[in-house]
């Protein structure tokens, strides 16, 4: 059995899931789990199924082809992936490696249904992580009045190597509108605190001063509004008035690295639809 995956997302209304069953079934195919969310203020319907296709049988194509039809008839947004193809991951970095040293590994021992052919970064510092990894690493350096420049890059390097996502982990650069527009729904960003408390430089100083009882990462897509985008995860550690900055950082690594390797896979895994300014994220 072939397995696949279906998200969609449509106008709530009555008999979405009777037409998504009942088209499974005609071409044989077995439903392994189905999750659905209706949002009562939006009056939106989403919906992820992951199902297996007989072989021989209906190809992912096919799936797509006979599907259309029924999506037509219910105005949906969707689609079919294969569960065997991994989700293609570049990986953006700048002078903090914690989350792409964790991504790595994750990534090499198989706990993270990615691919990640290559890395870019803005200063040379992990090349030779990359290269332990046997990772393509790229340097764009950047200054002020090279950001088209070094963006046009990343785009070839996206096409090059038929990136499916892009993931700043700690790449301290701010998007262009425009990259963000071409790439909308496919960059994760990770932000070191709850957005939208502690924005901008020394978030650990910012909540030693506030002296805080939690520490929080935030993982959400990109979006042209600067740390605004879409929350897919946030993680949390309990801190006390002991805990120094330094401290308090070490902490926020580890958080970081976590909400961020969880947005992954929830994206990865097609867990994620978007729901205007927030996500639905399935489990």
């Amino acid at each position: 059995m072939a397995e696949h995956v279906l998200t969609l997302v449509c106008r709530d209304r009555v008999g979405i899931v009777h037409a998504v069953a009942g088209y499974l079934t005609e071409r044989d195919c077995n439903i392994l789990d189905s999750q659905q969310f209706g949002d009562p203020d939006a009056g939106r319907f989403f919906m992820r199924v992951h199902f297996a296709a007989p072989e021989p049988g209906p190809d992912v194509a096919d799936l797509r082809c006979g599907f259309q039809p029924v999506a037509g008839d219910f105005d949906m947004t969707w689609q079919i992936y294969r569960g065997a193809d991994k989700c293609r991951t570049l990986v953006l970095v700048s002078r903090y490696g914690h989350c792409l040293n964790d991504l790595l590994y994750r990534w090499r021992t198989g706990a993270l249904p990615i691919e990640i052919p290559g890395i870019v970064s803005n200063h040379p510092d992990f090349a030779s992580l990359a290269g332990a990894y046997g990772v393509p690493f790229h340097h764009l350096a950047a200054a002020a009045d090279n950001r088209v420049e070094r963006e046009s890059r990343m785009l070839e390097l996206i096409d090059r190597y038929q990136i499916d996502l892009v993931v700043l982990a700690r790449y301290m650069q701010v998007m262009s509108d425009d990259f963000c527009h071409r790439m909308s729904g496919r960059v994760i960003n990770i932000h070191h605190s709850f957005l939208p408390s502690f924005k901008g430089a020394r978030p650990h100083q910012q909540a030693h001063d506030r002296g805080v009882k939690l520490i929080g990462a935030t993982a959400h897509y990109v979006t042209a509004d600067l740390d605004e985008g879409p929350i897919i995860e946030q993680e949390i550690a309990r801190v006390d008035h002991s805990f120094s900055v330094e401290r308090l950082a070490a902490v926020g690594r580890d958080v970081e690295a976590l909400a961020l390797a969880r947005a992954v896979q929830a994206h990865a895994e097609h867990r994620v639809l978007l729901n205007g300014s927030r996500t639905v994220v399935f489990r």
